[in-house]
Order: C-alpha cells, then sequence, then structure tokens
C-alpha cells in the first residue's frame, strides 16, 4: 500500500496568514499612538482582519513604530527570529523609515532594513489607520497572487 506525500507549497502555507493577520506589536516612544486610531472603536482593527497578540510565536506580522536605536533594534531582531514562518515586518511612520526628527542624532538607526527584512513601510507621522489597512490588504492580495508551484 502506496501512502500519498501531501505536498505543501508556499502559496499554500501563505494562505494561512491570508485568514486573519495576528500582529504583535513593537513601539519606541510615541509609537503606540500612532496605531492607537487603529484599535479604537471607530476604525477596530478585528473587524478587518487584524488580531494584536501578546507572543511574537504566535504573530504573522510586526508592526514596528517609532523611532529606533542600535539597542532597541537587537529586541527587534530577537522578536523576529522568533515569529513563525511567514512573517511580515511594517514599517510605521517617518521615524522608522528616516529616524524622524532624530535623523542626526548618533543614536537612533536610520534604515531598519539593515536589520531586519521590512516587507512594506507605511508612510506618515502618525500614519493614517486607512494607510495601514491598505498595506495588510496590500499583502493579502501579493499572497492570493502567488503561483502555484
Amino acid at each position: 500500500m502506496k501512502i500519498k506525500k501531501k505536498v505543501i507549497t508556499k502559496k499554500k502555507v501563505m494562505k494561512t496568514f491570508v485568514k486573519s493577520v495576528w500582529v504583535f506589536n513593537w513601539f519606541n516612544s510615541c509609537g503606540f499612538t500612532e496605531i492607537l486610531p487603529v484599535v479604537s472603536s471607530r476604525w477596530d482593527m478585528e473587524r478587518f482582519g487584524l488580531v494584536a497578540v501578546n507572543s511574537p510565536r504566535k504573530a504573522d506580522a510586526l508592526f514596528i513604530a517609532g523611532y529606533q536605536t542600535p539597542k532597541s533594534m537587537k529586541r527587534a531582531q530577537q522578536i523576529y527570529e522568533q515569529m513563525p514562518s511567514p512573517k511580515f515586518v511594517f514599517a510605521l511612520g517617518a521615524c522608522t523609515m528616516t529616524g524622524g526628527m532624530y535623523w542626526d542624532s548618533y543614536n537612533t538607526v536610520k534604515r531598519i532594513e539593515d536589520y531586519v527584512p521590512v516587507f512594506m513601510y507605511i508612510p506618515g507621522c502618525p500614519p493614517r489607520p486607512e494607510a495601514i489597512f491598505d498595506a495588510v490588504h496590500k499583502v493579502i492580495v501579493h499572497v492570493d497572487e502567488l503561483p502555484d508551484e
């Protein structure tokens, strides 16, 4: 009797991400205030399929917001390594992209993609809730368009 092997393709693995996006947040300074409108009753991130989790081991996506220092990026790298695959990193706001108003500080990270692979940058200070939901929607569309292997 032959046993059929189940072939698990990249698209099948990524499709699990599409059901609902479990998010772990890594915020410094004003980063938390940037995401507050997303979790408020007007926007309600869970209604759009985003669920905040308390452990990176359960997360599909990592939201990084606020300016980052080399010391904080070491922690962000640890969090990223604990996340199961597939995993996506979203950088929220101007500070995560360029250092923001702290761009000329010796202790501010200007390029976080040197530390963790960033899937998508979401511009703004703070980014609008619509921009955050649009970014997550683009990931879902990207997963849907993956070819079957």
